[in-house]
């Protein structure tokens, strides 16, 4: 009993995104390892060049990750049981939340079904980039992104709203305006909806663009309001993200402080 209990503190030492000292456990560091490179060879394999020849091998690197991630979801499932009270209350609460279930997305290509389409298995695979975010400094980062957004959700949604209307608002004028001479361009608003994306958010691919005059004054309008409307949410977001930061440093710094006294 001793033994499985010092088994259990030792592995979820090295599965914890804390360390003892700066960065990674080593079987942490194994594991983002694993993810990199699962990925770059998931984009690699999308080159015919390259794989033309090799499908044995990428299999082979697939399942290898594939049979990693099982024992490392495996592991997370059988610590989640060391715990006070039911052993599989506890597991199947740890399987129901988000990071167990992003784990178990990792899985997932190696569990579809022969005959499932190449480029879902794909895609599915490079999910897995998404597991580095709860990893030590990633997991931290994340966290106070999220203290920010959450801290400025109203202005975020104020300024994303101010948006939406512009854009409604855009792709209406160029409807009633440039319609009769580019019905296929601008023959409804939903089609005028491009051109008001990219016109406000300063893509501007060109494939369509108005040709009268008003249409051009309007959209010159429109252009200046939109580096308004980008900035507006970039301006609070970095403001709110500056906020955060210093809450958690001062929190960082109390903490020490009460640590040395």
């Amino acid at each position: 009993m001793g033994g499985a209990r010092d088994i259990a503190n030792r592995l979820r030492a090295q599965l914890d995104p804390t360390w003892r000292t700066a960065g990674l456990s080593p079987l942490n560091r194994l594991l983002v390892g694993a993810i990199i490179a699962s990925v770059t060879l998931t984009v690699i394999e999308t080159e015919p060049a390259i794989a033309s020849g090799r499908e044995t091998l990428f299999r082979a690197a697939e399942l290898a990750f594939g049979v990693l991630f099982a024992a490392e979801y495996g592991a997370r499932l059988w610590l989640a049981g060391h715990g006070e009270g039911s052993r599989w209350a506890h597991r199947l609460s740890w399987m129901m939340s988000p990071a167990a279930l992003l784990d178990l997305a990792a899985l997932l290509p190696m569990l579809m079904l022969p005959g499932t389409p190449a480029a879902m298995l794909r895609i599915l695979r490079l999910m897995r980039i998404v597991r580095l975010a709860r990893l030590g400094r990633f997991s931290a980062a994340w966290t106070l992104i999220a203290d920010a957004v959450e801290a400025r959700r109203y202005e975020l949604g104020l300024s994303f709203g101010a948006a939406l209307i512009a854009m409604l608002l855009a792709a209406s004028l160029l409807y009633v305006v440039e319609s009769p001479s580019q019905p296929e361009a601008f023959g409804s608003i939903p089609r005028a909806l491009w051109w008001a994306v990219m016109t406000l958010t300063t893509v501007g691919y060109g494939d369509v663009y108005p040709q009268s005059s008003v249409g051009k004054a309007l959209t010159g309008v429109f252009a200046v309001v939109g580096i308004g409307l980008i900035a507006a949410p970039t301006g609070i977001l970095a403001a709110a993200f500056s906020d955060a930061w210093r809450a958690r440093t001062s929190r960082s710094g109390s903490e020490e402080f009460r640590e040395t006294n």
